[in-house]
């Protein structure tokens, strides 16, 4: 006690001192405890923004949103698809009751109606057909009974019809086939020339069928054909065509006066008025379409 009461003053230090020690030390915890959940809370946030970055899409940056562009982008191409829905509009089948289910005795008068009918367009239009042709449908003309359902049947129908009416609009010189892809059983008996080995494809907006169509007709009736494909209020798009000779000899186009000078061969001079000059040939043209029916909203 007699030690205490001579050094009272650093025994009070001391023990200010060790006060102190010990509040740097907690202090020191809680700063470590803090700087570690800090770290850790930093790490998360990084490993997230990580993940992020490296989706495709990434979400963006402080600049940029590109979650938002992306429904911006959504929102343009929905009004797209709204407006281009004037550009295909579905073809009507035939026979289209209008309960929607299409009976065998409804379908096979429907189709012997609609051959004879284009059959007569074609002749009014001035269009050569092969001999009895059946525009695709041999395999189902003779039937009164048909396999399967023929709600796809009676929509081919309406394509093939629509098709044939845009060449005979173009008055080409001759149609030599249309062919379409097997839907029916009853397809499986047809002959070849009418079928396509192929199938429609089905995305997120559409179901897409495709059609090959051969004719005859010089060049500006293709034209005219590829117009009508384009201008039609249906969806149709043109994924090829092939164009060659239609025979090795040529062929006078109509309403052409006589006969041309040789290739190379100055043409003589002439007496007076115009004299044609034309002398093309026919072309014989084969078109890959595909109609385009887009699937109901959702």
């Amino acid at each position: 006690m007699a030690w205490i009461k001579r050094n009272l003053f650093f025994v009070i230090g001391g023990i200010l001192a060790i006060g102190l020690l010990g509040a740097a030390g907690f202090y020191n915890y809680k700063g470590w405890s803090h700087n570690t959940a800090a770290l850790n809370e930093l790490n998360e946030i990084y490993s997230t923004l990580r993940d992020l970055t490296s989706k495709k899409p990434s979400p963006g940056n402080d600049k940029i949103n590109n979650i938002e562009a992306a429904k911006q982008q959504e929102s343009q191409v929905r009004d797209w698809i709204r407006q281009a829905g004037d550009y295909f509009k579905p073809i009507t089948p035939v026979p289209n009751p209008s309960n929607g289910m299409v009976s065998s005795e409804e379908f096979a008068a429907a189709l012997r109606r609609m051959i004879d009918q284009l059959q007569h367009e074609a002749d009014t239009a001035s269009v050569a057909l092969p001999p009895q042709y059946d525009f695709s449908f041999k395999a189902q003309r003779d039937l009164v009974r048909f396999s399967g359902s023929l709600e796809p049947l009676a929509q081919q129908l309406g394509e093939v019809k629509t098709i044939a009416e845009i060449l005979f609009a173009a008055r080409v010189n001759a149609l030599d086939g249309i062919q379409r892809v097997r839907i029916s059983e009853d397809d499986v008996a047809g002959p070849q020339a009418d079928y396509l080995d192929d199938h429609s494809t089905t995305n997120n907006l559409a179901v897409l069928t495709p059609y090959e169509i051969t004719f005859r007709s010089f060049s500006p009736e293709i034209g005219v054909v590829l117009a009508g494909f384009a201008s039609s209020p249906h969806g149709f798009i043109v994924k090829g065509i092939n164009v060659q000779l239609a025979g090795a000899a040529a062929t006078m186009s109509p309403n052409a006066g006589p006969p041309g000078p040789a290739p190379g061969t100055p043409p003589a001079p002439g007496k007076g008025g115009l004299r044609a000059m034309l002398n093309e040939q026919l072309l014989r043209v084969t078109l890959v379409v595909e109609v385009v029916k887009l699937l109901p909203k959702k």
